[in-house]
Parts: structure tokens; C-alpha cells; sequence
């Protein structure tokens, strides 16, 4: 059972690298009631996260990307209504989740998002290039339980700290939790900026958003 389990998995993965829609599809369709289906989105979390890397590298080019995001969706679309079986509760939380100024990445961040959203979320992207004062109007609009902030160049890895201290100067920074991420971004700067918390990758980041909601 685990040689199928592994199996099913990367095949998953390798559909997603391929940036293989069809691909994805039918083996979504294969490994639905075999694994669960937060395995499902974990392996295909997985795939996305080596074509953001080759993507960085130049080894693969947007159209890829694109594409290789468009098997995601309509992956993780055959098996929401499993997950949503799965969950107990409904709606977990508010997050939103956004890359700030500067920054134009947003494939890492979008994947953050979708798996959020698939794992009970309500989620609120407000995309990439974010001033930090439409930050703060999202938490305050939503009443936000947690701020997900991406910088993937360090040069906006400063951003994410203003945005932190802005939180605080506005009072804010007590009533959301804020969370960071980001090639260049690690535990140590995360510590050092005040965030709640970091994680180096999608699967990492939903368990840490659970971790902080006391799921």
C-alpha cells in the first residue's frame, strides 16, 4: 500500500513539473480515495514549488507557470468537495494574504492562498506589489485573524518588517497574527521583525496558520 501511496504521489508531483493539465487531472482522478485529500494538494503543492524554483532558474518561463498553475486549480477543483467533507466547522479563520510593495512574485503566494482556502480558509489576497496601507485596510476590513506577508527578493524583505511596525503604530499589531515567507526570507529574520511566524514553503504554511489558530 505505501509503494502505491508514494506512487500516486509523484505522479502528482511529476504532472505538475511536466506543467501537464491533463496529466494532473487524471491523476487526481486515480489518487482520489486512496490518499487523502490534503495529500493530494500537498503533492501537487509540491510540483508547484519545484516550478516556482525552475522558474527562478530560468529553466522554465511564464507560459509554464501559467499552465502548470492552471493543472493546480483544476486539481485541487475535483477534490474540494472531499475536503470539504473532511473538515469539521466550516469557515477556520480570516487570512489575508498579500506580496508587499515592491515585489511583483506572487506565484509562492498564490499557492499559500489556494491551499488556505482549501483547508477551510476564508482568504483574501490582495496580490502582489501591496502598499502597506492597503495591508492594514484588508486586517481592519476583515477583522483578520492572521497577515500573511511574501517578499521574494531581500530588498523588500524590509517591507515586511515596516508593515509589522506599522501594525504597532497604529495599535493593530495585537489583534492580528502575521506570518512571513519567501525565498530569501528565514526563521532567524522572522524573530528578528516581530512575525508571529515563517515557513519555507505552502504545506509548511497551512500548518503553521493552524498551529497559530489552535487547530
Amino acid at each position: 500500500m505505501n509503494g502505491q501511496v508514494e506512487t500516486l504521489r509523484k505522479n502528482l508531483v511529476d504532472a505538475i513539473v511536466e506543467c501537464d493539465l491533463d496529466k494532473t487531472v487524471s491523476n487526481v482522478e486515480a489518487a482520489r480515495g486512496v490518499i487523502t485529500p490534503q495529500e493530494i494538494i500537498d503533492a501537487l503543492s509540491e510540483g508547484m514549488h519545484e516550478v516556482g524554483i525552475r522558474f527562478e532558474r530560468g529553466k522554465l518561463f511564464l507560459p509554464h507557470v501559467m499552465v502548470a498553475a492552471n493543472a493546480m486549480t483544476s486539481g485541487v477543483a475535483l477534490i474540494e468537495g472531499d475536503l470539504a467533507a473532511t473538515m469539521s466547522g466550516g469557515n477556520r479563520g480570516h487570512v489575508v494574504m498579500g506580496t508587499v510593495e515592491g515585489d511583483v512574485h506572487d506565484i509562492g503566494k498564490s499557492i499559500v492562498s489556494t491551499m488556505l482556502q482549501c483547508a477551510g480558509y476564508e482568504v483574501n489576497d490582495v496580490g502582489r506589489d501591496v502598499p502597506t496601507a492597503t495591508f492594514l485596510d484588508a486586517v481592519k476590513e476583515g477583522n483578520a485573524d492572521v497577515l500573511g506577508l511574501s517578499a521574494l527578493m531581500t530588498t523588500s524583505m524590509q517591507t515586511q518588517k515596516e508593515v509589522i511596525e506599522t501594525l504597532i503604530e497604529k495599535g493593530m499589531r495585537k489583534d492580528v497574527m502575521v506570518i512571513i515567507g519567501g525565498a530569501p526570507v528565514t526563521q532567524a529574520y522572522a524573530d528578528k521583525i516581530g512575525a508571529d511566524g515563517y515557513s519555507e514553503n505552502a504545506s509548511e504554511a497551512v500548518k503553521l496558520v493552524h498551529k497559530l489558530m489552535g487547530i
